[in-house]
């Protein structure tokens, strides 16, 4: 089991900058990706930026280079530098873990229980 607990939420003013963290217990050593999703009012969750073990990256396409995803040396955090925010960023952002066990095909996604942003016009 993987357990995610995030922290950096907060109200920030249009073009505003915030850092969420996010810190994995339990078996991390079997994580191989983690990331951010978000749901904004009115919608449904999607995904906003993953990191892999090897550092590889993915955005969505709304992020359009505002936001920074990495991981911290020891590899059980995760970071996501928002910058230049708008109040269509405002909602609830969450963790996500990724992870796989030896011998078994399936992958086991796990989320925390999600930090809000509020980004204020």
């Amino acid at each position: 089991q993987v357990q995610l607990a995030e922290s950096g939420g907060g109200l920030v003013q249009t073009g505003g900058s915030l850092r969420l963290s996010c810190v994995a217990s339990g078996d991390i050593f079997s994580i191989y990706g983690m990331g951010w999703e978000r749901q904004t009012p009115g919608n449904q969750r999607e995904l906003v930026a993953v990191i892999s073990n090897d550092g590889k990256t993915n955005y969505a396409g709304f992020v359009k280079g505002r936001f920074t995803i990495s991981r911290g040396n020891s590899k059980d955090t995760v970071y996501l530098q928002m910058t230049e925010l708008s109040p269509e960023d405002t909602g609830v952002y969450f963790c996500r873990a990724d992870r796989k066990i030896p011998g078994d095909p399936y992958d086991y996604p796990y989320w925390g229980r999600g930090t809000q942003v509020t980004v204020s016009s």
